[in-house]
């Protein structure tokens, strides 16, 4: 591997840690590895801390590649908790709201699915990292400041489900860049006369990059003290 000059690496994220801690925790096991001062480290495309699974690390010259490795499809597998609800549309925030569940079957969860498939508007959720006005949409909603974002055509060309055991279903899903996950919990559990949020998250797939192809940063670290 010529990480100086440019890989392509496929990483496993932790549960809580945040696309940059991976970022900066490659690139500090390198240079202190090689002896350098400085690398270029990049992401194509970041993954919420309570998000788990591929992100594509590029190095060196192979950052170049960035732009066009964020632009591919993407795959998850998604678990949604219906009946509550929370600012975030996910755990990083307290349930704010209980709605009723008992008229959910899978039949009509499956038709509801029908509607998200394909081109849709989707509103980002103000717990992200969306930027208004050179700001991070984030930074308004931890303030308690109300924004009102603007919805963005998405593309889901796969929604399926893996799992259905109220309160909670497990879903596939294949999206194309810039779809918010969390925003489809949301707007499903609207959907259902209920409530939902996004109880979990890995990622599973970016293009051709597939996570049973990825290494956890322990084993990278192991990997390079055998080197």
């Amino acid at each position: 591997m010529n990480y100086r000059e440019g890989e392509v690496l496929l990483f496993d994220k932790p549960y809580k840690w945040t696309s940059f801690q991976l970022v900066n925790k490659v690139r500090w096991l390198l240079c202190r590895k090689f002896d350098w001062k400085k690398l270029k480290v990049g992401h194509a495309g970041t993954l919420d801390p309570l998000a788990t699974g591929l992100m594509v690390l590029c190095t060196g010259k192979a950052t170049k590649q960035i732009p066009s490795l964020i632009g591919f499809d993407k795959e998850y597998i998604a678990e949604i908790k219906l009946g509550e609800t929370t600012p975030s549309y996910d755990l990083e925030t307290e349930v704010d709201n209980t709605y009723p569940t008992e008229h959910i079957t899978r039949e009509l969860f499956e038709s509801v699915l029908d509607s998200f498939k394909g081109e849709i508007d989707q509103v980002p959720p103000v717990f992200s990292a969306k930027q208004v006005n050179g700001t991070r949409a984030y930074e308004f909603a931890r303030k308690g400041i109300d924004l009102e974002l603007k919805a963005a055509k998405v593309v889901i060309n796969k929604l399926e489900i893996i799992n259905f055991e109220m309160p909670y279903v497990s879903l596939l899903v294949s999206c194309s860049k810039g779809t918010y996950i969390r925003s489809l919990a949301r707007d499903i559990g609207k959907l259902l006369n209920s409530g939902a949020y996004l109880s979990g998250l890995k990622r599973t797939r970016i293009g051709e990059y597939k996570l049973t192809d990825a290494i956890s940063v322990e084993n990278f670290e192991k990997s390079l003290s055998e080197m």
